[in-house]
Parts: C-alpha cells; structure tokens; sequence
C-alpha cells in the first residue's frame, strides 16, 4: 500500500493541483493539529508535571495580572508576531494566525471541561497517565500543524530569526530562547515541571516519529486530493493513510513482542551484550535518520515554494 502511495506522488504536477483545495484541506490540517496540540498541553497543565516553556510562561503572566490563560497568550503572542513581521514576515502564514488565536482560549476551555469531567482526580495514576498522554498528543499536534507549511507559531519563529541574524547554530538560538523563558515562567509563578523540560529539549525524535508516519502521509494524501479532486479520490486517501498506519502500529507491537519472548533466553552477559550493541546501533540509525529527515523537508519545502509561486 505504501509503494501505491509513491506511485500517486509521482503522478501529483504541481502545475496540475488545486490551489483552493490544496490550501483549504492544509489549513484543516493545522486547525486540527493545533486542537490537538491543545488537548496534550490541557493533560500537561491538569496533570500538574508542567508545560511548555511559552505556555508555562503565560500561565504565570495570567495570573499576575488576573486574567484568562487565553488574554494572556493572545497578548504575548501579538507583542512577538509585530516583531516577527518586521524583522522575517515570510515566517507568517494562515497556521500563524490561528495558533497564535486559538491555543490559549482551547487551553483554557479543555481545562475548564477537564475539571468539570474529572474533578478532584489527581493522583498517581492520572498523573503519569496525563504526562504520556499529553505528551504524544502535544508532539503529533505540533507535527501536524507544522507539517501543512502554513506558517509557525509566533514563538517557534524567534529561534529561525535569531539564527540567521545573530550567525549562530540555529539549535543554540532554540536552547537559549527556551531557558529564558523557562527561567522567566519559574520566577513569575508558571507551570513549570518535569514535563517542561522533556518539551523543551526532547520531544524533537516523537516530532520527528509524527512527521514520518502521519502528517507526511496526511500532506501527500492532501497533494494527491488535489490534483483530482474527488470524493473518490478523498476515500482512498484516508484508505491509504490510515492502512499505512496501522501497520506501522501492528509491525511495532509485533517486534516489541518477538524481543520480550526472547529476554528470558538471555544470560546476564548475553543480555549485557545485546544492551550494548542495540544502543550504539540506534545512535548511528538516529543520526541516519536525522540527516534523511533534514533532506526531506528541504526538498519539500522547495516543491512548495514551487507549487505557491
């Protein structure tokens, strides 16, 4: 099912796709990524390990001036999108607008539902059940809505900007920003915790896991949607994508079960050896799979350079 996906791709001339269409179903896309990267940071929040660094930050903002989460952010936000439209206005696109518009107050309103569904219900359980939860869905929200390449976050542009015109790696300009803003979040009251620091620095391979196994899928299927535009073409899109992730999900569990089958043949040496030799063969197809992903998305964003013009 894959290889037809490939095939379809193939076929898919930029020349031949329907703008209206096209940009339509990738502004759904981050609508609906966004939703649900606000889902896992409402899990975070009332779990209590922690948010984000710029939403920790509001969070304490809110309440020293006594306002909503969703004023706050909006605030905060439209400070940094004028600064962003002065010094880099191509970082702004449609999925700008409405991250900066919407996560706050859909933060505020799944609290409020949350509380009301769940009250009082803390405990250790919830706590870890929320932190894995919200973190899986705060990594594939962001994907999403950063895979329909319609603009970032007024916050996710500052770091790009830095590195381009301060000359530095653009990692260290991302590290820097969330440190400060994590350390502005702890001296003014915000939410900050365990789960902070995972978002800050390590949620970067779970991004990478959605990129590779949904929202490229959900962008090509979108492409191909284009070019034809049909309700038969839609129905074997979602077919495709949705074949192709289960069986990614089904291979996983499979090999994860083949491997605890064979951990009771293992002697302590052996067991020892095989720790050793899966770890270093990860650290190499880690920095294989990086360095495919850093292609990928160049080539993307050329052909949707190319597709926009």
């Amino acid at each position: 099912m894959i290889s037809n996906t490939k095939e379809d791709s193939s076929d898919s001339d930029p020349a031949n796709i329907n703008k209206f269409a096209d940009v339509g179903l990738r502004t759904l896309m981050a609508f609906v990524g966004i939703a649900i990267l606000s889902s896992g940071t409402t899990l975070l929040r009332e779990g209590n390990v922690g948010l984000d660094p710029f939403t920790a930050m509001n969070t304490g903002l809110a309440a020293k001036i006594n306002t909503g989460l969703g004023n706050a952010q909006l605030m905060v936000n439209l400070i940094i999108f004028v600064l962003i439209l002065i010094l880099d206005r191509k970082k702004i696109g449609i999925g700008t607008i409405l991250n900066m518009t919407l996560v706050g107050y859909e933060i505020q309103w799944l609290s409020s539902a949350y509380k009301m569904i769940l009250p009082n219900s803390i405990n250790i359980f919830t706590t870890v059940a929320n932190l894995i939860v919200g973190l899986l869905l705060f990594t594939l929200g962001s994907s999403l809505y950063m895979g329909a390449n319609l603009g970032v976050a007024p916050y996710d542009a500052i770091a790009p900007i830095a590195s381009t015109r301060l000359h530095i790696k653009y990692r260290s300009a991302r590290i820097t920003q969330d440190v400060l803003f994590m350390a502005t979040a702890f001296f003014i009251g915000g939410a900050v915790g365990f789960a902070t620091i995972i978002v800050a620095f390590f949620t970067g391979p779970l991004i990478t896991y959605w990129d590779t196994h949904v929202s490229e899928k959900v962008k090509q299927g979108i492409t191909n949607f284009s070019s034809t535009p049909s309700f038969s073409t839609a129905g074997k899109q979602l077919a495709s994508v949705g074949k192709s992730s289960y069986y990614t999900v089904r291979r996983a569990y499979e090999l994860t079960e083949q491997t605890q089958r064979q951990l009771s043949n293992y002697s302590n040496q052996e067991l020892n050896d095989r720790i050793e030799r899966t770890r270093n063969r990860s650290k190499q197809l880690g920095q294989v799979y990086e360095n495919t992903q850093k292609q990928l998305r160049l080539l993307q964003g050329e052909a949707d350079k190319r597709r926009n013009n």
